[in-house]
């Protein structure tokens, strides 16, 4: 069975997961440990503006898998695609629970990861 999908509105969210990525990146150059987040207004603030960019690519990700018929995903088993859509939940819905140092970590390994995947996804797919 062949599934077809929007190959626009495809590139659409593959590009906004992209550049997501790319911002998380940059924002977070300057904190080099979890406890940076907590030193003062100005380092919540941008924990505060990561996790929103970090909400904004797990709705991104759930959004494309919707749209592609959950069958683009599938084929990059490399990246844990359910982890990042539970983080945008974590986030989202137990927000003050949230652990500094799961931010950090998703944002230091994890986007440069899910960047270079999205990446391969536009280039094998011709997006």
């Amino acid at each position: 069975m062949v599934f077809m999908f929007n190959d626009d509105l495809v590139k659409e969210v593959l590009n906004q997961i992209f550049t997501a990525t790319e911002t998380i990146q940059k924002r977070i150059k300057t904190i080099k440990c979890p406890d940076d987040f907590l030193k003062n207004g100005r380092s919540l603030e941008k924990l505060d503006a990561l996790c929103m960019q970090l909400i904004a690519v797990g709705e991104s990700i759930k959004n494309l898998d919707k749209i592609t018929n959950r069958t683009l995903l599938k084929k990059y088993p490399e990246f844990e695609w359910k982890k990042a859509m539970g983080m945008r939940d974590i986030i989202s819905h137990h927000y003050f629970d949230l652990n500094s140092e799961v931010v950090f970590q998703v944002c230091k390994e994890e986007m440069p990861k899910l960047n270079k995947i999205i990446n391969k996804i536009i280039i094998e797919h011709r997006f």
